[in-house]
């Protein structure tokens, strides 16, 4: 199965490491080398997150908690594609 990332996942990405770099480098390339390698696994396993309900077709759209970080998703025949990440303490209103 195809990985695919958004342009905002992408910039989730760089945005999270970014902010956990400023006051720990090594924890922020952990981090985010961590979250690639978990995000990785889901396209073996697909249906590991919870539906979101508010998605306008929510069984093509979960959401994967790793630790304190969420990976919004999306399964399609062929590929999965990554929306968005971001840290559960932000505010994602």
């Amino acid at each position: 199965m195809k990985l695919i990332y958004s342009q905002a996942a992408v910039a989730d990405l760089v945005r999270l490491r970014a902010f956990i770099d400023e006051k720990n480098p090594s924890a922020a390339a952990r981090v985010a080398e961590e979250l690639i390698a978990r995000v990785e696994v889901l396209c073996a396993f697909q249906n590991m997150g919870i539906k979101v309900e508010q998605a306008p077709l929510p069984a093509d759209v979960r959401d994967m908690v790793f630790g304190d970080y969420i990976v919004r998703y999306s399964v399609h025949a062929e590929a999965l594609s990554v929306l968005r990440l971001w840290h559960h303490h932000e505010n994602r209103a």
